[in-house]
């Protein structure tokens, strides 16, 4: 916690609502610098929380993380999401919409492992162009289309 202090980064990361500080400083102490990672996607592939696909062939199986990556990252991911969930109003409409709709329902442990995926590409951006949390550019509200 005391380095997310000497970052300055402890008040922007707690503009994520449900996030604790501590949540947070485990999944920066698991990432180190962000900077290094090219694009927030590159920070999910590194904790293994990107989808990895069964197939060859003409045979699909099933879509499951790769898990390739920090396991400890993951686990904090996992955890500030259990955390932060109740609390944070775009994830859980996120989870609702994941875990209701007709097509292609994940299952409780699917829906919180994109969760997770998301709260670190959210991280990122926030560590990275040092910008609070803003609801609406996470996918809250519908953007409109620029005339």
């Amino acid at each position: 916690v005391e380095v997310l202090d000497e970052l300055n980064l402890t008040e922007l990361v707690t503009t994520i609502p449900g996030l604790s500080v501590v949540g947070a400083a485990a999944m920066l102490a698991e990432t180190g610098d962000p900077t290094r990672f090219d694009s927030p996607r590159a920070l999910v592939k590194h904790a293994g929380l990107c989808p990895r696909e069964n197939a060859s062939g003409t045979f699909r199986g099933r879509c499951q993380i790769s898990r390739r990556g920090r396991p400890r990252l993951r686990l904090a991911a996992w955890r500030a999401v259990w955390g932060a969930l109740p609390h944070n109003p775009v994830m859980a409409a996120r989870y609702r919409y994941l875990t209701t709709r007709q097509h292609n329902r994940l299952t409780d442990g699917q829906a919180r492992a994109a969760i997770a995926a998301a709260l670190l590409r959210w991280l990122h951006v926030i560590t990275t162009k040092g910008v609070p949390f803003d609801i609406r550019l996470a996918g809250a509200e519908v953007m409109p289309i620029a005339a």
